[in-house]
């Protein structure tokens, strides 16, 4: 499909009212932009699955008979709940991603983890700590009486909490796992501070360059609410999908 009107559009709308959305009519502000809107789709993407699968395995060893399984279990959560994300990823980027480096014989330091990765890991763990917490609350809701009719039925701990415990406690969980999903997409634009080439550092460098402020930051905001409006709407799909009539309001 040939969009050369439509980008002719946006640059006449700049000759006649000074609306300077660069990110349409010219070709490399567009393609830097689209770069930036792909990365943090990855980033966001790579986070939520992330976050989820740290919530369901921490919220399986919060439950473990060793006390300093639990102790380390709940020393993570208290770290990544009461410490700014921002924090997080400085002490990461730059502190661990020191030790994660190496000297080349020109005298350059390299990064054995790149900026991208290390924003994943530690908006993972950030959100993970909540999820963590999300999911004891709901394994917690789960009646006794069904565990103990898992261990009658010669369930193991393992066996029983990932085809009985889990999809239960995931069911009531959904509302608040929503609520900290949503704040996870935000959250991700934290990543700007350690150049992840996002969305909101590639726009930076196009207002930079563009002196367009006013509009790229109106663009950012439309597209983050379609962004969490997406999010907002598989997650409602899918917990009208995964409720049981009867079990949980």
């Amino acid at each position: 499909m040939d969009l050369t009107p439509l980008w002719e559009w946006f640059r006449w709308l700049y000759g006649a009212t000074g609306v300077k959305l660069t990110i349409f009519y010219d070709a490399f502000d567009r393609q830097r932009f689209f770069d930036g809107f792909l990365t943090s789709v990855r980033l966001q993407a790579a986070c939520l699955v992330s976050s989820v699968v740290v919530g369901v395995v921490g919220a399986w060893l919060q439950g473990s008979r060793l006390k300093p399984v639990r102790l380390a279990v709940q020393g993570y959560i208290q770290f990544f709940r009461n410490t700014p994300p921002l924090v997080q990823l400085y002490f990461f980027y730059f502190a661990l991603g020191y030790y994660l480096s190496y000297m080349t014989d020109e005298g350059l330091r390299v990064a054995l983890v790149s900026n991208f990765a290390w924003a994943v890991i530690c908006l993972s763990l950030y959100a993970g700590a909540f999820n963590v917490e999300i999911f004891r609350a709901g394994i917690e809701a789960v009646p006794k009486e069904t565990i103990e009719a898992a261990e009658a039925l010669g369930y193991s701990r393992l066996r029983a909490y990932v085809y009985i415990l889990l999809p239960l406690a995931f069911r009531i969980s959904l509302p608040a796992l929503n609520n900290n999903l949503v704040n996870l997409v935000k959250t991700t634009t934290i990543s700007y501070a350690i150049a992840v080439p996002e969305m909101l550092y590639v726009a930076n460098q196009i207002w930079s360059d563009e002196v367009n402020v006013p509009e790229m930051m109106n663009v950012l905001l439309v597209i983050y609410v379609s962004l969490v409006g997406v999010v907002v709407w598989i997650m409602h799909k899918w917990e009208r999908a995964l409720r049981v009539p009867g079990y949980v309001s």
